[in-house]
């Protein structure tokens, strides 16, 4: 009976506590999501198992990384090698179809590192997804769009970039911090001419990277966007530099700074609610500079991990949003939800299908 009573009061105890300590969401605008939602930053893996030509490198798939990717995407190993990488983006179509609020994703490529001359470091290689196996699979499901990655010192590098526009790409995804390129390399200037001659925005990580067991993060300086902002590319800066620091000063601050001068700059706001990137999040939320500049996107399988868990945000959702929450299977909603109740505004969640042109 005392044990009983102990954790009564305990419950009690933590229960006013929480009232006391409750400070509402991050935003003062909440809204009702809208539906139709296309999300631009999806991502899918494979290990090459039914020819796909995806790589994950030895030391990844050696890493406790890789089975908590497995477990995000919903698969293992065995289904596979049974199946073919494609099982993960059937996973993924499946999970859309079954949304409320999200009809469909940009899927994205990943181009390997490549030296100087665009030959492959396979000794820096972690995730490798072909261009051609994206598009193949983009082409089975209307609910995706095709993402491509091609990496600057490609010597094939423009012809690739024809090619991906001519298979349906809406977009070009690169990984700085792993695929080894620094965006104000003058080097890419006939690149950069490319992107705008095709109306291709240019997707960027930006900030500090974590999903790999290497990487160079002084490649994630927001501050290195600016040749190709200069030159009129629109560019995504994911994450909205979330993460990290250069010179001294934090890259989302960098980020921001930058937004008056270059109004084709703009910003996606995927794994904002993970654990390591929280801390931005009112900033992101309430910044007048970011008005009409993020676009909606998950970093899908990401949502699926302990590190986007919405309990995290116990002083800042109601009880019945944070029930709703865990009773909602739905990765995509569930994020969208999160998102919503924290204060991003509806013009967030609208945007990505316009910036892109997606009509659906």
């Amino acid at each position: 009976m005392l044990t009983f009573f102990i954790i009564l009061w305990s419950i009690v105890g933590l229960f006013v506590l929480r009232l006391i300590l409750f400070k509402g969401p991050l935003g003062a605008n909440v809204e009702e999501p809208p539906k139709g939602i296309i999300d631009m930053h999806c991502h899918t893996a494979g290990i090459g198992s039914g020819g796909s030509g995806a790589v994950i490198s030895g030391n990844l798939r050696d890493s406790w990384k890789y089975d908590v990717y497995l477990k995000s995407f919903g698969s293992s190993d065995d289904e596979i090698y049974e199946y073919g990488d494609q099982i993960l983006v059937d996973k993924i179509v499946d999970s859309i179809q079954h949304s409320e609020y999200v009809d469909g994703v940009v899927l994205l490529a990943l181009d390997a590192p490549r030296d100087e001359k665009g030959k492959i470091l396979e000794d820096e290689m972690e995730v490798y997804v072909p261009n051609e196996y994206v598009a193949e699979q983009v082409a089975r499901y209307p609910e995706l769009y095709f993402g491509a990655s091609i990496h600057p010192n490609r010597p094939d590098a423009l012809n690739q970039l024809n090619w991906s526009k001519d298979n349906g790409a809406v977009l070009v995804k690169w990984l700085p911090n792993i695929q080894g390129m620094n965006p104000s390399n003058e080097r890419y200037i006939p690149y950069y001419e490319k992107l705008i001659d095709l109306d291709l925005p240019l997707l960027v990580h930006t900030g500090n990277e974590e999903s790999f067991t290497r990487t160079d993060d002084s490649l994630g300086d927001p501050e290195l966007l600016k040749l190709p902002l200069s030159m009129g590319v629109k560019v995504i800066a994911a994450h909205v530099a979330s993460s990290g620091k250069s010179d001294g000063y934090e890259n989302i601050d960098r980020l921001i700074s930058m937004m008056d001068d270059y109004p084709n700059l703009y910003a996606d706001i995927s794994s904002l609610t993970q654990v390591n990137k929280r801390k931005n999040l009112r900033k992101v939320i309430n910044e007048k500079k970011l008005r009409g500049r993020l676009l909606y996107g998950t970093d899908y399988p990401l949502t699926n991990t302990i590190i986007v868990n919405p309990l995290q945000y116990l002083l800042n959702l109601t009880i019945k949003q944070l029930l709703d929450l865990i009773r909602t299977p739905n990765s995509w909603d569930r994020d969208v939800k999160l998102k919503s109740a924290l204060g991003f505004r509806a013009e967030v969640f609208n945007l990505s299908k316009d910036f892109l042109k997606i009509s659906n």
